[in-house]
């Protein structure tokens, strides 16, 4: 059982099944999924989904601002928005973010987890099933979330010890 806000006036709370409010009136985002529980771990998967999609777009931001080509990255997100495959309310939220600060100067470079996507990825070892951008989104916000990032320091000195590859030093 819930309760539901009777939009008649006077507006009072009445009760309903949730299968009622799946099947009359409900708006399409309101669905009953499954047993108890089910609604839940839909928006946890929902959630690990929306840490692939943000890091897809970072990592596109930075290639476009990277390119020698002067893309006006502001114009290309905004063209997006409009028929194309990858068009969404976080690419509206972006070019917006982007918008008010064009470098973002103002945020630091650490995005935290909420733990979402970290149940995501445990979810997906128990039950076996690959998902690869998932974790990788993950593990991306670990490692912005390093100061020191001492695995990077490691890949540095081990290319520095085998190749003789430069390496930036500290101050």
């Amino acid at each position: 059982m819930c309760e539901r806000l009777d939009h008649r006036p006077p507006h009072r709370v009445r009760r309903c099944s949730a299968r009622e409010l799946a099947t009359r009136e409900a708006p399409q985002t309101l669905q009953l999924l499954g047993p108890v529980g089910a609604g839940h771990y839909t928006k946890m998967v929902h959630n690990g989904i929306e840490y692939g999609l943000m890091q897809a777009y970072a990592e596109g931001v930075a290639l476009l601002e990277k390119s020698e080509l002067g893309i006006d990255t502001v114009a290309a997100l905004s063209a997006w928005r409009q028929g194309s495959v990858v068009r969404s309310w976080l690419l509206d939220l972006l070019v917006g973010a982007l918008v008010r600060s064009p470098d973002l100067h103002d945020i630091a470079p650490v995005a935290h987890d909420s733990g979402e996507g970290r149940w995501t990825v445990e979810e997906s070892i128990r039950l076996g099933v690959a998902t690869p951008v998932i974790a990788a989104s993950l593990y991306a916000r670990f490692s912005s979330q390093d100061e020191r990032n001492l695995a990077m320091k490691v890949i540095a000195a081990l290319r520095r010890e085998f190749g003789g590859h430069a390496v930036d030093l500290t101050a």
